[in-house]
Order: structure tokens, then sequence, then C-alpha cells
């Protein structure tokens, strides 16, 4: 997470996004750079909305507005899947020796298994009191959501390619397909509502 306290705003780092490439190219510029541990990093947006955003606007007397990335949630379950292929993940966490048909079909279960539970998208998206990301872009387009951080922030950013995931096959089988759709259903209606300004619609 990065507070831009001069540009009163503040980009929420979606996982699996590209945030570390992100916080690498504008951390400099941030008056507070959150990046680490990981729970803070990945401060969701109901909890910023619940303690930071609060503190924020008591502190500058304005309301900060949120940006974020979301990605193609088939892709992002993806991605977990390749990241969590290395050696340095821990064994009840890792996917090694399992295909991403298998990761799929964990996923889908309540409870998960723990190399299967990195929540979800929609979770970490999720409004509260009806307060949305004010900026939400599809990681796909990713240089729409580039161009908005140049002109906020009067500055030309180069992206560093970090913590890359590992190369990986995601073939899935019909059944795996089902349940991927069914277990991220919110995460495709809200991917889905993105429009290339880079805004969903308000609940």
């Amino acid at each position: 997470m990065l507070v831009f306290w001069e540009h009163r705003l503040v980009f929420l780092a979606t996982p699996k996004t590209g945030s570390t490439a992100i916080e690498a190219a504008l951390e400099s510029l941030s008056a507070i750079a959150v990046t680490r541990p990981p729970l803070l990093k990945h401060t969701t947006l109901r909890r910023y909305r619940r303690f930071i955003g609060p503190y924020l606007q008591t502190s500058s007397g304005d309301e900060f507005e949120t940006v974020a990335l979301m990605r193609e949630p088939r892709d992002w379950l993806g991605s977990w899947f390749r990241y969590r292929t290395r050696d340095a993940v821990d064994e009840d966490k890792a996917t090694r020796g399992r295909t991403f048909d298998d990761f799929v079909r964990a996923y889908a279960q309540d409870p998960k298994p723990a190399f299967a539970d990195v929540g979800s998208q929609a979770n970490f998206l999720r409004p509260r009191n009806g307060q949305g990301v004010d900026h939400l872009f599809r990681y796909e387009d990713l240089d729409r959501f580039v161009a908005f951080l140049e002109e906020r922030l009067d500055f030309a950013i180069t992206l560093p390619r970090l913590n890359v995931s590992p190369e990986g096959t995601l073939d899935l089988s019909e059944e795996g397909e089902r349940l991927l759709r069914d277990a991220c259903a919110e995460d495709f209606a809200l991917y889905d509502s993105i429009t290339p300004a880079g805004s969903a619609p308000r609940p």
C-alpha cells in the first residue's frame, strides 16, 4: 500500500497484480509505503475504509481517493498456483507435484486446504458501506493504470519485473472449468464490470 499525501491518493496492493513492481517504482514518491508484512502490505479495501481512510481524512481535512488493480480471475489463480511451486514455499502451502486442476478443485472446497487458501480479489476489493475502490483497473490494461498514475502524480513511470511467478501449465478439465467459474463467480462479475476508464459500478 502506498499513500501519496500531496495527491490525496492511496494505492491498494491487490495480491498477484504486480504490486511489488509498482511499489518499487513509486515508493520514493509516497509519504507512506507499507511493503511488509504481507498482512499490512495487502490491506483490503474494507480495512482501509474502516481504519486508515478515516485517519488520513482527519489528519488532512480531505478524503483520499483509492486506486487498485484486478486480474482476470483464472489468470489470478494461475499466478498463485505457479507462485506456490517455488522451493521456498512451505510444504503445507506448496503446489509442487500438483496440477492446476488439483489446485482449482481444492480452491472450490469449503474449507480450503492450506495450499489453495489464497483468498479472493472480490473479498479484497469488497466495498464497505457502499464505498468501493474509486479507480479500479484491469491488470491486463496495465498501460491505462500507469497513464492514470502518471497524470495524477506528474511522474513518468517505468515498472520493473519483480516477484514474477515461475512458468507452469494451467490446463483445466471441463469439471475444473466449471468449479472455477462457480468458485470465482463474484470475481468474474466484478472483473466484467470494470470500464476502460478504471471504474466499476457502485453497489
